[in-house]
């Protein structure tokens, strides 16, 4: 009985992360006092458990990296940190591509197999849209789109084939009630830190504790070029890896604050689109879309209904904010003929 605990102590460590600590505990009390039929169960749950993760390794997705992203260039940089530390900092401007090539390191380097890896956003929009993307670059099929999923307030995508999970900061924090040790995943990424929200400052602070009791979880950490010393010094001096970005041409063009009640506010946005069409047709590639951020839900139906009644805008007029269905966000998001307008809160930051 001795040989086959042992046995099954060597097992443990090729089983899913949730499962390993509820075996360890349970072969430690069978060692002192426990019957062969209650070893002989506890090794067929063990087992199985193996077997499930040699299934997650067979059914992993291909890994390809975009070559037109700057972080492709530092995909060897960041595996040797990962490897080498438990924890390490992306630094990179938007665009650099850390949000959706990070997972699939991770991925590449065996990580989402034993444990899920779990990739937080501040945005409920920006979880499913950063979702879907990665979806597509991994090519995940219709019978395994579980694969990556997500999970926002009330909706939940994910289940056990999936590999790496979208989520907000929220979702993860209120995790950490029921799953202390965050069992079930391998890998997480705290995605946009330098937003420094409550939500993103307790899971620093949580994770920086949890980390010495779970030396097996490795902790990404991305921010833009803004306090990245801070988020490395909080993790004693964890590696910090920049990556540059990739912008395109923006030509910047200032108009005077107006003091105006709300009628004058929108004539302004409407006479503010009608001088980019202007501009527009100046360009010698002229751009096609138009975004206008505004303060909230109220200001931007009365701005789409003002710029509807303009009959000399020929436009589509999408909103964007935070409490529409999934079905009209996605508007924003599909292809389309002709030129729209998108009125969007702060949501449309990291999700355009």
């Amino acid at each position: 009985m001795k040989q086959k605990s042992a046995q099954l102590h060597d097992l443990v460590s090729n089983c899913l992360s949730k499962d390993q600590f509820y075996f360890r505990s349970r072969l430690k009390k069978m060692t002192i006092g426990g019957s062969q039929q209650e070893l002989e169960k506890l090794a067929r749950k063990i087992e199985a458990s193996a077997a499930r993760v040699e299934s997650r390794k067979a059914a992993l997705p291909r890994i390809s990296y975009p070559p037109e992203l700057p972080l492709t260039t530092r995909v060897e940089a960041i595996k040797s940190a990962l490897q080498d530390q438990q924890v390490v900092i992306v630094a990179g401007e938007t665009g650099s591509g850390k949000t959706t090539q990070l997972p699939k390191i991770c991925l590449d380097m065996g990580r989402g197999i034993k444990g899920m890896i779990g990739h937080t956003q501040p945005r409920r929009l920006a979880a499913r849209t950063v979702c879907q993307r990665i979806g597509e670059e991994l090519g995940v099929s219709a019978e395994n789109e579980s694969a990556v999923a997500y999970q926002v307030r009330f909706q939940d995508f994910t289940d056990d084939s999936t590999y790496v999970k979208l989520m907000t900061d929220g979702i993860l924090l209120s995790e950490t009630r029921d799953d202390p040790f965050l069992n079930k995943y391998d890998t997480i990424i705290i995605d946009e830190a330098h937003e420094r929200s409550l939500n993103i400052d307790f899971l620093l602070g949580y994770l920086k504790k949890l980390l010495p009791k779970r030396p097996d979880l490795k902790l990404i950490v991305t921010s833009a070029t803004i306090d990245v010393e801070k988020f490395s010094r909080h993790f004693d001096d964890a590696p910090i890896i920049e990556v540059s970005g990739r912008t395109y041409p923006v030509n910047i063009l200032y108009r005077s604050p107006e003091d105006s009640d709300e009628e004058e506010l929108n004539a302004q946005i409407i006479d503010a689109i009608h001088q980019v069409r202007h501009i527009q047709k100046k360009e010698p590639r002229p751009f096609k879309d138009i975004l206008v951020f505004l303060s909230g839900e109220k200001e931007i139906r009365e701005a789409a209904e003002a710029i509807r009644k303009d009959i000399s805008l020929d436009l589509d007029v999408l909103p964007l904010y935070a409490r529409l269905s999934n079905s009209v966000q996605n508007r924003v998001f599909q292809s389309h003929r002709g030129q729209r307008v998108v009125l969007a809160t702060h949501v449309a930051v990291s999700s355009w």
